[in-house]
């Protein structure tokens, strides 16, 4: 891994850093490369059970560094290649039973919205600016937008973002059920850190409750389209029975149970 993402591990709580701030934390290879290596680690680690996503400076993700795919990649083969190796990180998170709030501050354009929605959960401040932008430069969409976007606000909407010359405000995307909520600060800078705040805070109330039950109903939720309405049925059914059996949820029940009885 290189610092082109800075990664730690904090009492269970992951957090990866988008490092190139100069850039608006746009991908280039090295950052591809740290990206699936901090996604595979995180997703692996047995003392990790909630994962946070953010980045230094003014911007989220500007998506990829065209200028830098430009000037250094040679085909269009290459430029799918690492498109590939960007996509192994998301899958990483989508498909892991791990929990995943974004910190998503500034502007996230392009493949950033990829980024983003491969969070559970995300966090923007009320001067964020979120959009697709691709076509501004010839460009179609990658990094999971057209996998998720649909299935975030619907199909009519995100053919408005993706066919349009438009990002949407922190209230629209809000609105729109793109992410979760907006936080206001003083200034950008303010701002900034305290959706890093609340993202982390987020993550800490997983933390602090049934970790693994919140793990295993985001995969419910995530990995449903590969079901029929009957396997997802039976999945729910031997999922819950898992969980039952845990110490954990024993633990949970006993005490719901016994302050139960005491109100009664």
């Amino acid at each position: 891994m290189n610092d082109a993402i800075l990664f730690a591990v904090d009492e269970g709580l992951a957090r990866l850093t988008l490092n190139r701030p100069a850039r608006l934390n746009a991908f280039n290879a090295d950052l591809a490369h740290a990206w699936r290596d901090a996604t595979a680690e995180a997703t692996s680690r047995s003392d990790v059970t909630a994962i946070l996503i953010d980045a230094a400076g003014a911007a989220f993700c500007a998506g990829g560094d065209v200028i830098d795919m430009a000037t250094t990649m040679g085909s269009a083969d290459d430029i799918t290649a690492l498109a590939e190796v960007i996509n192994t990180g998301i899958r990483s998170l989508t498909e892991s039973a791990v929990p995943v709030v974004a910190a998503a501050h500034g502007t996230t354009a392009g493949g950033g919205l990829g980024i983003l929605l491969s969070s559970d959960y995300a966090v923007v401040g009320s001067r964020s600016r979120l959009g697709s932008l691709y076509a501004n430069i010839g460009l179609t969409p990658d990094l999971s937008v057209s996998a998720q976007l649909a299935r975030a606000v619907g199909q009519r909407r995100a053919l408005q973002l993706v066919l349009q010359d438009r990002l949407l405000s922190a209230a629209e995307a809000v609105e729109w059920g793109l992410v979760a909520e907006a936080v206001e600060g003083a200034d950008s800078v303010d701002e900034a850190d305290l959706v890093r705040a609340r993202a982390e805070e987020v993550a800490r109330f997983w933390l602090a409750g049934a970790a693994e039950a919140y793990g295993h109903a985001k995969r419910l939720v995530r990995s449903q389209p590969e079901r029929t309405f009957a396997e997802q049925l039976s999945e729910e059914a031997r999922s819950i029975g898992a969980a039952m059996a845990t110490p954990d949820a024993q633990a949970r029940i006993a005490a719901f149970a016994a302050s139960s009885a005491r109100k009664s």
